[in-house]
Order: structure tokens, then C-alpha cells, then sequence
């Protein structure tokens, strides 16, 4: 059946083009008014313009219906997934460098800022161990 679809829509694609580029344009009309041969043409008169209008409505009713039935026999394939067999990632303690995650520093109040802190000087230098004497 998809086959068969497929078959129609390219069939019908194919003469509503030549369908559309059969038809007269709108500066035509003005040959006709004239005499220019209204009467003498296979549709009479005036009846080329409703019939190709027609047969271009029917052709797009029936591409339309196809082009529809093609994306719902499209659509309802399986629902399945190529990740369905697939395990979640299993989360990890640590980042890749082994480093434990640090928290952020929390914000200074307002108005404060926050000094670093200054280690403290030595008291003063150590005195040189006098030498062993034998």
C-alpha cells in the first residue's frame, strides 16, 4: 500500500505541474474579448479557463490527500529507541582530577570588606647553636 501511495503522489506531482504551466495567464483574456479565436478553441469559449481551474483543484485535493496519508503511514512506525538498551551514567564522587569539589566562598556583607589574613612576623631571629666541643 505505501508503494501504491507513493506511485500516486509522484503521479499526481507530476501533472499538477503540467497542469499549472498548461494554463493561460490573465493577460490572455484580453486576446479573447477581441475574437481572437474564443469560439474555435476544444473547451468553447470560455470553458478552458473552469476546466483547467478544475482539474488543477482536483489534482491538489488529491496531492494534498496523498501527501497526508504518506506522512501518517510515515509517522506510525515504532516508538522504540536506540538508547532504550542503553544503562544510565552512574554519577561520580569526584571530578577527573581527583580533587575533591570545593564550595564557593560565601559573599562579604555589605558594606565590609573582607581582609586577607597577614601571618604573623617571627618574634626574633634564633641565635646560632654555639659548637659542639670534644
Amino acid at each position: 500500500m505505501n508503494f501504491l501511495l507513493i506511485f500516486l503522489h509522484i503521479i499526481v506531482c507530476f501533472a499538477l505541474i503540467i497542469i499549472v504551466l498548461l494554463q493561460s495567464g490573465k493577460g490572455a483574456e484580453m486576446g479573447a474579448s477581441f475574437g481572437a479565436s474564443g469560439s474555435q478553441s476544444v473547451f468553447g469559449a470560455g470553458g478552458g479557463s473552469s476546466f483547467m481551474s478544475k482539474l488543477t483543484t482536483y489534482a491538489a485535493v488529491i496531492f494534498m490527500l496523498t501527501s497526508l496519508s504518506l506522512a501518517f503511514i510515515s509517522g506510525k512506525g515504532g516508538g522504540g529507541s536506540i538508547m532504550s538498551g542503553a544503562k544510565a551514567p552512574k554519577a561520580k564522587a569526584a571530578p577527573m582530577g581527583g580533587m575533591p569539589l570545593q564550595q564557593p566562598a560565601a559573599p562579604a556583607a555589605p558594606g565590609k570588606t573582607a581582609v586577607p589574613a597577614v601571618p604573623a612576623a617571627p618574634a626574633a631571629p634564633a641565635a646560632p647553636a654555639a659548637p659542639a666541643q670534644k
